[in-house]
């Protein structure tokens, strides 16, 4: 229906609660067909998410078929046939920060308008839906007054998003398209396309091989989450006044991500006992140190809950030599900082840059080319280094934060009595807020290669792994030889991963 009653939903012949339909893979040709590759992403990922325990629609089914469509999988030139398919997903409604949107006036600058402009009739039965139907606490509690109901409504929903924002923060968790028409009314993570899980720790870390710019880039889904939340607060109007929505939401938005982020984030360290102002600092410091050696987001935070303050010495150099074997190796670091332009464009571009501003603004941005001239400094550094050179520079990192971390334990020791029973309590939640179990690319790609050749064994031995991230789960086998990698699923990716794009 309009309003989304139904509670299940496959992908649709078009988007119709969907404000740019050409944003979504599946409708860029307009056939409205979703394929198997795509499909098992999504199957795998929204099961994952959940049993993180984080706020997503669910994925019934995958249901595929012999009828083929033709894909150009990376946009370049190269396309493929690939098996029709359709994922069930299932949610309390599909309604979208975007849904509002179609009710827009004309722009002023370009003159482009909602679908249902002028319809203020519509909005108004739209909203009084979502807040009855979604929210019917704040129903009953502004029953007699719409405008101090709907600013209630805004104020949860802004909550809601900044809490689902740092959840994905913490599991390292890349959406992809964060624009407003993959944003739930109700705080769900919905829309799987082009999303990845980081493996090593990058701040401007980029899943979708398509975001040339990195709008959406791991650093900025904060940031671009309480953009999506401003335009939702424009498409309320005058139902609720802007100046309303704007002071809840730069009020609310970033005190809330950060309350929830930093209050996850000391699970993941195991600070149980106390909260500290300086734990802020001790998590930046964390991610910095993995961003100077390249660590593994998932398996770095997996092993800290074998670090103690009173680590024997012995057992210290093997937990330090533990942690370094999560950090790159020279040759993974060199596929990182490979130059990806031809020496040439990149003069071409730089010489554009300084002779003509604009055409240069039409074809390449600076930021792009400070990028490419980082990897070409990185990518010399490296030819220099060795294997050894970089694990001594590795331990000497981390040496200095465990320090740090040392002391920070040790304060939480001191505060209480039963220094045992505190230890055990701390690996307990250390265990269950750091997975050992995420959908690497290359997780998902030994699957879908699986399954393209008729063999699904694979997907549903990936979903039973994701059923349990924080444990190993009973029964559940590693890739056979049969597919590409035969290592651990707890392992870094392997080399050939890094080539994986998904757009």
């Amino acid at each position: 229906g309009f309003f989304g009653e139904a509670v299940v939903h496959g992908h649709r012949s078009c988007c119709l609660d969907s404000l740019n339909p050409s944003v979504c893979s599946r409708c860029r040709q307009a056939d409205g067909r979703k394929v198997l590759r795509s499909s098992i992403r999504e199957f795998l990922c929204s099961e994952a998410m959940f049993h993180l325990g984080i706020p997503t629609t669910r994925a019934g089914t995958c249901v595929t078929s012999d009828s083929k469509v033709v894909r150009d999988v990376f946009y370049d030139g190269n396309p493929k046939n690939e098996r029709c398919t359709v994922v069930l997903r299932i949610a309390s409604t599909f309604i979208r920060f975007g849904s509002f949107e179609i009710f827009k006036p004309p722009d002023e600058y370009t003159g482009r308008k909602g679908p249902s402009v002028n319809r203020n009739d519509i909005r108004i039965q739209m909203l009084d839906y979502v807040i009855g139907t979604f929210y019917p606490e704040i129903q009953e509690a502004h029953s007699d007054n719409t405008i101090e109901r709907n600013a209630a409504f805004f104020k949860e929903i802004t909550k809601r998003t900044a809490r689902l924002v740092a959840e994905w923060q913490c599991v390292g968790f890349c959406h992809g398209v964060l624009n407003t028409d993959n944003m739930s009314i109700v705080g769900l993570t919905i829309d799987y396309g082009p999303f990845g899980f980081m493996d090593r720790y990058d701040p401007e870390h980029v899943c979708n091989g398509s975001d040339n710019t990195g709008r959406y880039a791991y650093n900025k889904q904060p940031e671009i989450c309480k953009w999506n939340l401003g335009k939702l607060a424009e498409a309320l109007v005058p139902e609720l006044p802007l100046e309303i929505s704007q002071l809840i939401l730069e009020e609310e938005y970033d005190a809330e991500f950060e309350k929830h982020y930093l209050q996850k984030m000391r699970k993941k360290l195991g600070l149980i006992q106390l909260e500290l102002e300086e734990d802020s600092k001790l998590v930046s410091e964390l991610l910095e140190t993995m961003h100077l050696t390249a660590g593994d987001f998932t398996n770095i935070f997996y092993l800290l809950s074998s670090f103690s303050a009173d680590i024997d010495p012995s057992k210290y150099e093997d937990f330090l030599e533990e942690l370094t074997s999560q950090c790159a190796s020279v040759e993974e670091l060199k596929v990182v900082f490979k130059p990806q332009m031809d020496p040439r464009q990149l003069s071409m571009m730089l010489m554009l840059a300084q002779s003509n501003p604009q055409l240069f603004a039409l074809i390449g941005t600076k930021a792009n080319i400070n990028k490419e001239l980082e990897r070409i400094e990185q990518f010399s550094k490296l030819q220099q280094l060795t294997a050894d050179d970089l694990l001594s520079r590795n331990k000497r990192h981390w040496k200095e934060w465990l320090e740090k971390y040392k002391v920070r334990l040790q304060k939480e020791i001191e505060s209480i009595g039963n220094a045992d029973a505190w230890n055990n309590e701390r690996v307990k939640v250390m265990n269950s807020n750091n997975p050992k179990y995420i959908l690497r690319n290359y997780i998902a790609q030994n699957a879908i290669e699986a399954a393209e050749n008729g063999d699904f064994s694979e997907v549903r031995n990936v979903l039973k792994l994701l059923e349990h991230p924080f444990q190993e789960a009973e029964g559940f086998q590693e890739a056979r030889e049969g597919t590409r990698s035969r290592q651990s699923y707890c392992s870094k990716p392997p080399l050939w991963a890094s080539e994986l794009c998904v757009t």
